[in-house]
């Protein structure tokens, strides 16, 4: 895989590097991704998706693809293959390491039958509300369950009753026997097997019991044999409970890792919250092209190499940051100032007509269609007598410092000619709807003869020959840069985080353009074809402008 990002060092890479020297697991790498299949992946996923993939390829290992799906009233299937899809177009590939903890139903049943046994694990009938109050608190210890000491024999039978669907669903439980004056919350008999009585998505009804994350993602890793299994830092006060099991049921014993998850600003990563925008109507559904989800990332245009230079880019760490939207933004313009074609389009039209140029005559102006890519070529672009240029282009009465079109004020058509204003038509509201213009034939291909210069060059579009099309304006969808640390996050909402066109035109190359072409309109940023889009109205998302705020961040910061 090619990168634009040197391949980063951290604490991760040299713990796995230390392993491989002592020759912990024969010298063995061996990594998973274990997404749980209830809604879709966002770019937080990305982080730990590019990390996982990427150190097995880097240390010549594997990684898995494992969907954790031990819960499902949350679960479908659809989710399932969303994941998937999502994987791929990052770029990675699990090969036939496909695999589900619903594979290892059964395996985990016997080895909780193992704990009971050893006398480890029992059957408890306190209610879900009734084990939280016995739990304790961080600075009170839990108290023990007063089903706590049953027998093995009576703990074996009641669990394969649980399993046989003799119980109410939360009616009992299968605990974990370790400690409750730990100081370690999650170690004070947590649950292993709790009764749900729903369909799962992939072994329908056979099941009625479930074990829980904490049960199943240690038996998963040592049964798949995973070294590292890398978390975020949420899970690291389960890491001993992680330990535990394995320890007591004797199984391969990977090295759990944590690392900070990403936070981003002026955005939600809390899959409660985007489901909030979603059923609440802020946005158009999971893959809104505001949404930080990976679906919404891809319709909007954002590159799978993009995501995965920014993810190498902020690297692993131990501490909670926020990270500043416009450095993905920054890897956003690299890629495509490299990969997309270079095509003109007006989002808020205003008709020029050139006064002294031929009613019937049409030339074809060549145009390049990437100065960073000779390759790419050029093409053909139409002119005529009636253009169309952005309506911002022009000022009656030009302030300080505004170079483009104004009466009397000669500037270039890019690729074309040298025009100058010689009029203007207003409405009956005072609102200018055409400006008249000569040109200097002298002046084709965008230069003088004679030397002289001018100070603007504008982008154009043929009246004649340009295309309707709709543009979706796409800014960040919260105003404030850390939403989740305010009390609601969405009355921090930007009212203009999408503000729609309906009356842009495009020139004619585009008549062409499918769903997920990606291009740069000149002058006004990167766009890319929405699912939307028909060959008689094409729809345009706004991916990125041009303006690159992380580079004046950076050149700020090595200036001071």
């Amino acid at each position: 895989m090619n990168n634009t990002v040197p391949t980063p060092t951290d604490f991760i890479r040299e713990m796995i590097r230390e392993d491989i020297r002592s020759s912990r697991y024969g010298g063995r790498v061996h990594t998973r991704f274990p997404p749980e299949p209830n809604g879709y992946l966002h770019i937080g996923h990305a982080k730990s998706i590019v990390l996982n993939f990427s150190i097995a390829e880097e240390f010549g290992g594997l990684c898995n693809l494992r969907f954790d799906d031990t819960n499902p009233t949350k679960e479908e299937a659809r989710y399932v293959e969303a994941i998937k899809e999502d994987v791929r177009w990052l770029g990675f590939d699990w090969q036939e390491r496909l695999y589900f903890a619903s594979d290892y139903f059964e395996q985990m049943y016997q080895y909780a039958i193992e704990l009971i046994k050893k006398g480890k694990a029992y059957v408890c009938d306190l209610s879900p509300e009734e084990i939280r109050r016995y739990r304790g608190t961080l600075t009170e210890p839990g108290r023990e369950s007063p089903y706590r000491n049953r027998s093995v024999q009576e703990n074996l039978e009641l669990f394969e009753r649980m399993r046989a669907g003799e119980f109410p669903d939360g009616s009992r439980t299968l605990r974990a026997k370790i400690d409750m004056r730990s100081g370690n919350i999650n170690m004070r008999d947590p649950v292993m097997y709790r009764i749900i009585r729903a369909e799962h998505h992939r072994t329908g009804k056979k099941w009625c019991i479930y074990p829980t994350y904490d049960f199943a993602h240690p038996i998963s890793d040592a049964i798949e044999g995973i070294t590292h299994s890398l978390c975020t830092l949420e899970f690291e006060d389960h890491r001993p409970l992680y330990d535990w099991f394995l320890r007591e049921l004797g199984l391969h014993h990977p090295r759990q890792i944590e690392f900070a998850r990403l936070n981003i600003s002026h955005t939600v990563l809390s899959k409660r919250k985007l489901k909030e925008l979603v059923d609440g109507g802020y946005v158009s559904g999971w893959d809104d092209p505001r949404m930080p989800t990976i679906a919404g990332m891809r319709r909007r245009g954002y590159t799978p190499k993009a995501i995965r230079d920014f993810c190498r880019r902020i690297g692993v760490s131990k501490r909670d940051n926020l990270v500043d939207v416009s450095l993905l933004e920054y890897y956003i313009r690299t890629d495509l100032n490299k990969t997309a074609m270079r095509v003109m389009g007006v989002l808020r039209p205003l008709r020029v007509v050139i006064v002294n140029y031929p009613e019937d005559r049409v030339e074809e102006m060549d145009a390049i269609n990437n100065p960073e890519d000779p390759s790419m070529g050029t093409r053909k672009v139409p002119f005529s007598r009636e253009l169309y240029i952005e309506r911002d282009d022009f000022r009656e009465e030009p302030p300080e410092k505004f170079y483009r079109l104004a009466p009397g004020r000669e500037v270039r058509l890019r690729y074309a000619y040298f025009i100058r204003c010689v009029d203007y038509v207003k409405d009956d509201d005072g609102n200018i709807v055409e400006v008249h213009c000569t040109y200097d034939p002298e002046t084709r291909g965008g230069n003088a003869p004679d030397g002289r210069k001018v100070k603007a060059t504008l982008h154009w579009v043929s009246a004649r020959h340009a295309i309707k099309a709709e543009a979706r304006l796409y800014d960040h969808l919260f105003l404030t840069p850390d939403p989740e640390a305010s009390e609601d996050f969405k009355d921090f909402i930007n009212p203009h985080s999408l503000i729609v066109l309906d009356s842009c035109m495009v020139e004619p190359s585009l008549k062409d353009a499918r769903p997920g072409d990606r291009y740069q309109f000149e002058r006004l940023g990167y766009f890319c074809v929405d699912k939307d889009s028909t060959p008689e109205r094409p729809v345009f998302n706004r991916i990125v402008t041009l303006r690159d705020t992380w580079a004046k961040i950076e050149k700020s910061q090595k200036k001071g």
